[in-house]
């Protein structure tokens, strides 16, 4: 079983790549993707959340799926996370949903900003309902980005039925071509390079710069860049939360 703590750090980091330098800006309106949105929940009876990155709220429009849930009542949240939703998956599968997105977003991140949208995320994951058992649940996640194709604007989650056989747990896909690409700790070898992995090893098993910097022949300057990166790129404070996050994603 996960610890709650260690749930919650998976959170925070992705909560901290998220909302980094979050602003309003000049890309579609809330109001244009609330009415979207609701659209949508009418057509395919599904719960939908849109989470605003920068006013830090998320907007819940309930389908007919919801009553699998019991929460007609859940319309706004002060969070970027539907938590009444999230409530109802175990610590474990909740753990599992924050990685998957920390390795979408870093997978968005490889990419051209002109072609960021084309990408969105879909997952099984599996929910408590209200008649007591536990059911497996089709989750897709989009991204809204600024007008510049650099941060996260809106996120759209839609959660509905299962209604296919899903093999795998987490797929990245795209919503021109119909192509998808399972999300394992596999592809994260993009985010950092070979010598960040090297160094964050080191480092983990409590190696200090001038034993890194002489077993891998480079200056203590070089070490402390690449720890830099390292935290730069996984969106923590330090390298131990770094070798933690590294582990949960599959890194190290």
């Amino acid at each position: 079983m996960v610890g709650n703590n260690h749930l919650l750090k998976n959170r925070n980091t992705l909560d901290k790549l998220l909302r980094t330098e979050n602003r309003p800006c000049e890309c579609v309106p809330l109001s244009d993707i609330l009415a979207h949105v609701r659209f949508l929940v009418r057509i395919e009876n599904v719960l939908a959340v849109v989470s605003d990155m920068a006013d830090g709220k998320s907007h819940i429009i309930t389908g007919g799926f919801a009553r699998n849930l019991d929460i007609g009542d859940y319309r706004q949240e002060n969070s970027i996370w539907e938590n009444r939703i999230l409530s109802l998956m175990s610590p474990d599968e909740q753990d599992e949903k924050y990685i998957a997105e920390l390795r979408f977003f870093h997978y968005l991140r490889h990419l051209p900003k002109s072609k960021k949208s084309d990408y969105y995320l879909i997952s099984r994951l599996r929910f408590r309902f209200v008649d007591g058992d536990i059911h497996d649940v089709l989750h897709r996640m989009y991204y809204v980005f600024d007008e510049n194709g650099e941060n996260v604007r809106y996120a759209i989650c839609i959660y509905g039925p299962l209604p296919f056989d899903f093999k795998g747990k987490s797929f990245v896909a795209n919503s021109i071509t119909g192509l998808t690409e399972e999300l394992t700790a596999s592809g994260n070898s993009t985010i950092l390079s070979c010598r960040e992995c090297q160094v964050l090893k080191m480092i983990d098993i409590g190696m200090k710069s001038a034993e890194i910097a002489t077993q891998l022949n480079i200056s203590i300057h070089t070490v402390n860049r690449h720890r830099q990166e390292i935290i730069c790129k996984l969106q923590v404070k330090n390298t131990h939360e770094a070798c933690r996050i590294a582990k949960s994603m599959g890194i190290l």
